[in-house]
């Protein structure tokens, strides 16, 4: 999952951590699949659990022997990308490579002084970066509204020379740096507006007007008590123009005008190998596709996207969505996203499809509150999980896709936000624990995993991916039979010219029956 640094963990979060990873093994009760087509349910029995974890065992191994890491551009990603690419091969898929540039960046230095004490905070992503040892300059606390930090007017004249502290929310984390340079800040520290830590990009290191680094909401408010006394801010970062590379499969049967496409981000933080995040919705959309087969029996064609970049602010899912035309935009019926779905202290969320929690971003385009209803439906029904909506914040891969009018929607397990008491009371697990201690460090490994929740979300990718194939007349009226006729007729056309090309050039078997 994107849009975030990395940072140490303290010892007590890495034995909760540790005591919360579960075994292979997953809920002992029968599943009970609710009502859907034949291709969901059968997808559902030969999705197994130990197939996808055989996968993270793989990318575990690779990133054990290229550094540590899988980060977009680094040979641990490639040989992810390869890994996956060539079974998808071996089946029969038509897979693609599609290579793009981004910048790379990666923090060497993030550190804060106040008030004679260290504060943890994280450079965000593209930030400028300060001198070695930091810059020190009077702290200006910015007064606190709906939209902290986003206007000019939010400003002081004597904030000139200083290093301004907003809060979250109301705008983006490159806005409120950039208006606060405007007003002639030379640094930024943005405080959550919820438990946990803060984890932010600029978007683009074009945006980057100043250091800007992000910390808790706790550290916010004693900071807040600091006004007008000196703070040092050190936050470097290096940066580099480099390539990767997204693969995208397909299967070769079913309608190519109404494509259900199912994505997931390969590429981990340079910190870690990122066997959580995102490992496992790559593992599972990897498995899945093999069960599905490269010729299924299906009315809708069925692609995969295994993005890259995703890491340093949705580059390569967003460049996808932006080579397509509109007319190629249209073929695609719906996009599933699969981020972080084994986090060891597991949640059990589903995008926000029709906003009825009503927060944040507001409901998908049409047909997302459709696919949040199947995936709850299915996880109530199958697995006995009552699941939590959770907002279209932007902080993934289907954020280009809805953008462009693509229903959406998906399934995740949580990241760095503490779990409530009353999820623990719900799902089990830890209150006061961050869903995943390990987001976005070196311990992201194979013992950072939940398998039950790698076990019921793996079946909830295969349960969605068998409805869809079959029909998405519910997102957007095409029948399955429309679909399948269609196809059908598609498909003999092309056989027919293939034959009248082989019958002119003389082919002695091209009208042989």
């Amino acid at each position: 999952m994107s849009l975030f640094r990395t940072r140490f963990l303290p010892p007590a979060a890495l034995a909760a951590c540790a005591t919360l990873t579960l075994g292979l093994t997953p809920a002992a009760a029968a599943d009970t699949l609710p009502d859907g087509p034949a291709l969901a349910k059968q997808l559902v029995k030969k999705v197994d659990v130990n197939g996808v974890n055989r996968h993270l065992v793989a990318l575990q191994r690779i990133a054990d022997t290229q550094g540590g890491t899988r980060a977009a551009s680094t040979e641990g990603h490639k040989r992810s990308a390869e890994y996956i690419a060539t079974k998808l091969e071996a089946a029969g898929f038509q897979v693609t490579r599609q290579e793009f540039p981004f910048t790379y960046s990666e923090t060497l230095a993030q550190k804060l002084t106040a008030g004679g004490a260290n504060v943890p905070i994280i450079a965000m992503e593209y930030t400028v970066s300060t001198p070695v040892g930091g810059i020190t300059a009077p702290l200006a606390v910015v007064a606190v509204d709906a939209t902290s930090g986003c206007e000019a007017t939010d400003y002081t004249a004597d904030v000139a020379g200083k290093i301004a502290l907003i809060k979250r929310g109301g705008c983006s984390f490159a806005q409120k740096q950039q208006t606060a340079a405007a007003a002639g800040a030379v640094g930024a520290i943005v405080y959550n507006n919820t438990d946990g830590d803060l984890n932010g990009t600029l978007g683009d290191p074009a945006n980057a007007k100043i250091p800007t680094g992000g910390v808790t909401a706790a550290a916010g408010a004693q900071l807040a008590t600091l006004g007008g006394q000196n703070v040092t801010l050190e936050l470097r970062a290096f940066q580099e123009a480099r390539t990767s590379y997204n693969v995208i499969a397909e299967t070769k049967t079913g309608r190519k005008d109404n494509v259900v496409m199912l994505g997931a981000h390969l590429d981990s933080v340079p910190a870690g190998p990122g066997i959580n995040d995102n490992g496992t919705g790559s593992a599972a959309l990897l498995e899945t596709a093999l069960q599905l087969g490269s010729s299924p029996k299906a009315n809708n064609a069925v692609r995969f996207g295994f993005w890259s970049a995703e890491e340093f602010g949705l580059i390569g899912s967003t460049y996808y969505v932006d080579q397509l035309s509109f007319e190629q935009q249209l073929d695609i019926a719906l996009y599933l996203n699969f981020d972080m779905i084994g986090s060891p202290n597991a949640g059990y969320f589903a995008y926000d499809g029709d906003n009825s929690d009503g927060v944040g971003a507001g409901a998908g385009p049409y047909g997302s509150a459709q696919i949040e209803k199947t995936f709850v439906d299915f996880m109530q029904a199958a697995k006995g999980v009552s699941v939590e909506g959770t907002d279209f914040t932007g902080r993934s891969d289907y954020g280009e896709f809805i953008a462009v009018g693509i229903p959406a929607g998906g399934l995740d397990t949580g990241a760095e936000v503490l779990k409530t008491a009353a999820q623990a009371a719900k799902w089990g697990g830890t209150a006061g624990v961050a869903f995943d201690p390990c987001y976005h460090q070196a311990c992201d490994n194979l013992g950072n995993i939940d398998r039950v929740a790698l076990e019921r979300n793996s079946d909830g990718v295969a349960w969605a991916l068998g409805v869809y194939a079959t029909s998405t007349e519910s997102i957007n009226g095409v029948k399955p039979g429309q679909a399948a006729a269609k196809s059908l007729t598609a498909q003999k056309r092309s056989a027919q010219r293939s034959l009248t090309a082989h019958a002119v050039s003389g082919d002695p078997h091209a009208l042989t029956a």
